[in-house]
C-alpha cells in the first residue's frame, strides 16, 4: 500500500471517529438534538440546563473515556502480539488485568474478612482505582522481576498466564467465604463501565495514558525489529533487556490504568491489531500504532453507542458488548487457513 493510501485510510478512520464521536454523545435516555449538542460544544449553552449538566457531567467523559480505552488496549494488545511473536496475546496476558481484579476484589470480596468496608467508605470514588492500581503494581513488580531473571521472552509470557490463574484463584476463594451483595457488587465492576469517570479521575487518566503513549513511541523501532526475532533485533544494534522492559512497562501501564478506572474489558485488546494490520497491510509500527489508536477508539465507540440500547432507558455491560464482537474476529483468525500474524 502507498503513503497516498495510508494518508486516505487515517482521514477516513479520523473522520468516522469524529462522527461516533458525536452520535455517542446524542445517545441515552434522554434525547438531546444534535444542534444544540453542536452548541454545547462550540461553547454555548443548550436551551435546556439539565442537558448542559447531562452534556458536561456524563456524556462528554464517558466519550472521552472509550477513547482512551479502546486506543490504550488496542495498543497494548499490539505491543503483546510483536514483542512474543502470539497473534492471540492481548493487553491481559501478563496479569496485570488480574492483578487489578484482585485489588478490587480484596477491597470488596474482603470487606466482612479484612475490614475493607471502611476502606471504601473512607476513599468514596477513589477506593476502586487506587485498589485496583495497587494489585496491578504489585503484579507488574513481580513480572518485572521474572523478567530480569529469564532471558527467553515466552517464558514470559508463561509466567503472566500463570500469575492470572494465582490471582484468579484468591478470587475464587474470596468469591466463596463472601456475601450475596459483595458479589454482587464484584461482579458488576467486572462488566466494564465507562460512564463512572469524573473530571478529576479522567484528568489522571489522561496523564498516565499519555505517559504510556511517549513509552510506546520510544520503542517503535525495537517493535519492527522484534517481528523477525530477537536475534536480528540484536545484530541491529538494539538493547533487547532494556527494551523488553520498556515494552513491559508500558503495557503494565497502560492496561493497569483502563482497569483501575473503567474495569476489565475484554477482546478490543485481541481483535483490533488484527483488523489494522488488515485494512492498513503492513507491519510497520509506524503506521500501525496509530493506526490500532485510531481504529481501537472507533470500535468502543461503536460498541458503547450500542450498548446504551438509543431509546431505552437501561444500558448493557460494555463487556458483554465488546466480546459478542470480539468472540467472532478471534473465532475467525483461528480458522483462516493462511497466517494471520506478520
Amino acid at each position: 500500500m502507498t503513503k497516498k493510501n495510508y494518508t486516505k485510510h487515517f482521514i477516513l478512520l479520523s473522520i468516522l471517529l469524529v462522527l461516533l464521536f458525536f452520535v455517542n454523545i446524542s445517545l441515552g435516555s434522554v434525547s438531546i438534538p444534535i444542534d444544540e449538542i453542536l452548541a454545547f460544544l462550540t461553547g454555548n449553552s443548550t436551551s435546556k440546563e439539565s442537558w448542559n449538566i447531562i452534556l458536561f457531567n456524563f456524556r462528554i467523559p464517558k466519550a472521552i473515556t472509550a477513547v482512551l480505552v479502546g486506543s490504550g488496549l488496542s495498543i497494548c494488545g499490539l505491543l503483546m502480539q510483536t514483542l512474543f511473536r502470539n497473534p492471540l496475546a492481548g493487553p491481559f496476558v501478563l496479569g496485570i488485568s488480574s492483578g487489578a481484579s484482585l485489588g478490587v476484589a480484596i477491597l470488596i470480596l474482603g470487606s466482612s474478612i479484612f475490614g475493607g468496608f471502611l476502606l471504601t467508605s473512607s476513599i468514596s470514588n477513589w477506593s476502586l482505582p487506587i485498589a485496583s492500581s495497587l494489585g496491578a503494581f504489585l503484579v507488574l513488580s513481580a513480572v518485572i522481576i521474572a523478567a530480569n531473571k529469564v532471558r527467553n521472552t515466552m517464558s514470559i509470557l508463561i509466567i503472566g498466564l500463570m500469575f492470572g490463574s494465582f490471582t484468579g484463584a484468591i478470587i475464587s476463594v474470596l468469591s466463596y467465604f463472601s456475601e450475596a451483595q459483595e458479589i454482587q457488587q464484584y461482579v458488576f465492576w467486572s462488566f466494564g463501565s465507562l460512564g463512572n469517570l469524573s473530571w478529576n479521575e479522567l484528568l489522571v487518566f489522561s496523564i498516565l495514558y499519555i505517559i504510556g503513549i511517549l513509552g510506546t513511541i520510544s520503542v517503535i523501532k525495537p517493535l519492527n525489529s522484534f517481528l523477525l526475532g530477537e536475534n536480528y533485533a540484536k545484530s541491529l544494534g538494539i538493547n533487547i533487556k532494556k527494551s523488553r522492559n520498556i515494552i513491559l512497562l508500558t503495557t503494565s501501564l497502560l492496561t493497569g490504568v483502563v482497569t483501575a478506572f473503567s474495569g476489565p474489558i475484554a477482546f478490543v485488546g485481541l481483535a483490533v491489531p488484527h483488523i489494522a494490520r488488515m485494512i492498513f497491510t503492513s507491519s510497520n509500527h509506524k503506521i500501525l500504532l496509530p493506526a490500532v489508536a485510531v481504529l481501537g477508539a472507533t470500535i468502543l465507540l461503536i460498541c458503547d453507542s450500542i450498548a446504551q440500547l438509543p431509546t431505552s432507558e437501561f444500558t448493557l455491560p460494555i463487556n458483554a458488548i465488546t466480546s459478542i464482537f470480539g468472540a467472532p474476529v478471534v473465532i475467525w483468525l483461528l480458522m483462516r487457513k493462511k497466517r494471520i500474524f506478520v
